[in-house]
């Protein structure tokens, strides 16, 4: 990978707009909408519902912090990582709609089925933005 990906303001902007959702979005796990993000924690996983929705919005900050601040390999290394956490927290959202639970005003089954289709539009736009993209193209 190369050490100063190029990225364009576009890119950049954007990707200040995502790391600024992440930390939001963490800050609402650990705080007021802990029960909400609850919904979304399938039952298989070993943890607690409660202790899953705290550790993954530390890891949300994380992220996003890392969105904002980390340049060259890191922030390519950063948006790998956050597509990574897409992809990991994408059966929570499979099982919000399978088991029709409302949360983040998703209250039909409809509007949560339209929500996994925008899973893979976070992993493009974290891949996208960070430079990753171009990045991952060059070594193969």
């Amino acid at each position: 990978m190369a050490s100063q990906p190029h990225t364009t303001t576009l890119q950049n902007v954007a990707r200040v707009l995502m790391g600024s959702f992440m930390v939001v979005a963490g800050t609402g796990h650990l705080t007021f909408q802990r029960q909400e993000f609850q919904a979304q924690v399938p039952d298989f996983v070993p943890l607690s519902k409660d202790t899953t929705v705290l550790a993954s919005g530390v890891v949300e900050i994380g992220l996003g912090l890392g969105l904002l601040a980390l340049k060259g390999k890191n922030r390519v290394r950063m948006g790998i990582g956050l597509a990574a956490f897409y992809a990991a927290v994408f059966p929570g959202n499979i099982h919000q709609y399978t088991h029709h639970l409302s949360a983040f005003g998703l209250d039909t089954d409809q509007k949560r089925l339209a929500r996994l289709f925008f899973q893979p539009v976070l992993m493009g736009w974290a891949l996208w933005s960070t430079g990753a993209l171009n990045a991952l193209k060059k070594r193969s």
